[in-house]
């Protein structure tokens, strides 16, 4: 896989460590951004069950930003249309993560603003650093979060928050932001790696099959109704037994042994 400059990639014990690389424009989120990673998460999906990765890390190069926003010098030059062409790219980048097999974690450093807050709530999981800092400040350019900040927000921290953050426009410190529920964990900025590499290898040990329908309930039980949450969680449940991976979990649990998973 050739990585385009916009990113980096690492992958290391099924998982991959992928990097925002715009430190010059505190890892602006340009279409070009948007395009590569979309292509980036696709790749990595497309690939046989055995050789995909288990979990993604999403990180921004530097220490200052995990993604400051959308690239405001593109943002000038757009007509509606154009607009409307980005944010769709956007939400298109968000769905491609939220449809993964394998979860993501973003790792935030610093700013994570407009549609780098929005990237991250993409992801299954925020950790982020006690200097990080939060918004959604579009309503200061007239704007408002195009990249899936309306739904996903009010989603992850409820519409009182989002109606908050999205109509000031202002800034949330790593405290308030694990008080109000967007992020899942706060670390010490010398600690942030280690601690959400700990958390990737432990969910990369797990059986993928499971993690990804897992993953799915999450994802559709959203928004069904009882009755159809029901069916597709007893589904996917009833479906897990007759995976390998399912077979050799309960026998390394009867065997007083750890499992292998393959995957299969």
């Amino acid at each position: 896989m050739t990585t385009p400059l916009t990113l980096q990639l690492h992958e290391e014990a099924a998982v991959a460590h992928v990097t925002l690389n715009r430190p010059d424009r505190l890892n602006a989120l340009s279409a070009q951004v948007l395009h590569d990673l979309f292509n980036l998460v696709s790749e990595l999906e497309a690939r046989p069950v055995g050789q995909r990765p288990r979990a993604l890390l999403l990180r921004g190069a530097g220490e200052k930003a995990f993604a400051a926003g959308a690239d405001i010098a593109e943002l000038s030059s757009l007509d509606p249309s154009s607009a409307h062409a980005l944010s769709r790219a956007g939400h298109r980048l968000g769905e491609a993560l939220e449809s993964a097999s394998f979860p993501s974690i973003a790792v935030v450093q610093g700013f994570a603003l407009g549609g780098g807050l929005e990237l991250a709530l993409c992801t299954d999981l925020i950790f982020c650093s006690e200097r990080a800092r939060f918004g959604q400040p579009e309503i200061n350019l007239g704007l408002l979060p195009g990249f899936g900040g309306t739904f996903r927000l009010a989603a992850r921290v409820g519409p009182g928050a989002a109606r908050r953050l999205i109509y000031t426009g202002e800034q949330i410190d790593a405290t308030e932001a694990k008080r109000i529920g967007l992020v899942d964990a706060v670390f010490p900025a010398a600690e942030l790696d280690q601690q959400a590499e700990r958390v990737a290898a432990t969910i990369a040990a797990k059986a993928p099959l499971a993690i990804a329908r897992a993953k799915r309930c999450l994802k559709d039980n959203q928004f069904q109704d009882f009755a159809a949450a029901s069916q597709n969680e007893a589904a996917a449940f009833g479906e897990l037994f007759g995976t390998e991976d399912g077979k050799e979990g309960m026998r390394a649990f009867l065997g007083k042994r750890p499992p292998t998973f393959s995957g299969r």
